[in-house]
């Protein structure tokens, strides 16, 4: 039985419509910290790796006041791979969408082979998001920390903001932060320039 992908929705979209700002953040390495396997970055398996970024919560409660709906569109191969469970990945999702001010929740459950369009690089996560909540990616950003966040926030129209890691040296984007604070900084002040 194929997985389908996996959306977990706050219920907050009431601002449909509305001009909004929009941030898209990637999922691991981002708002939660990664894990390190075999000297690789890799996703949490259980609530005992998994830990959000301590500055996450100040930092994008700053962006949430100042007016932008807030997205995690994150690929989840572990799924595919039955390496994590999908109660796992719905707790984890609970954990995010109790301690952050986030809309919702978006997850590809897919592997690299199975070819689906919500896997990153592919913009389809992100473009699912716009369709399904209403706001123009043309304007939004893509916070991420590797080059399929990148490709697939660039191939949806976002500008495109790379968290640095010692993982992702070489990665170009729009614009580069050496923490999830510093990315905010940058999403609000070019905020402040557009006014």
């Amino acid at each position: 039985m194929e997985i389908e992908q996996h959306d977990i929705d706050r219920g907050e979209h009431a601002a449909r419509g509305k001009k909004a700002r929009t941030a898209i953040f990637d999922r691991d390495g981002v708002i939660n910290r990664i894990v390190m396997r075999d000297g690789a970055p890799a996703s949490p398996r259980n609530m005992e790796e998994f830990i959000i970024d301590p500055e996450a919560p100040a930092a994008l409660g700053r962006l949430k006041a100042a007016g932008f709906r807030i997205y995690v569109a994150s690929n989840q191969p572990d799924l595919a791979r039955s390496n994590v469970a999908p109660e796992i990945i719905d707790a984890m999702t609970a954990a995010i969408l109790a301690a952050l001010p986030i809309e919702a929740v978006r997850i590809c459950p897919h592997d690299d082979g199975d070819g689906c369009d919500c896997r990153k690089p592919r913009p389809g996560m992100l473009l699912g998001l716009a369709r399904d909540f209403g706001f123009d990616l043309h304007g939004a950003f893509m916070i991420g920390d590797t080059w399929k966040d990148v490709h697939a926030g660039r191939a949806a129209g976002c500008a495109t903001i790379l968290l640095e890691r010692d993982y992702n040296r070489g990665v170009v984007a729009d614009f580069k932060a050496a923490a999830l604070s510093a990315a905010i900084d940058l999403i609000l002040a070019d905020e402040d320039s557009r006014r």
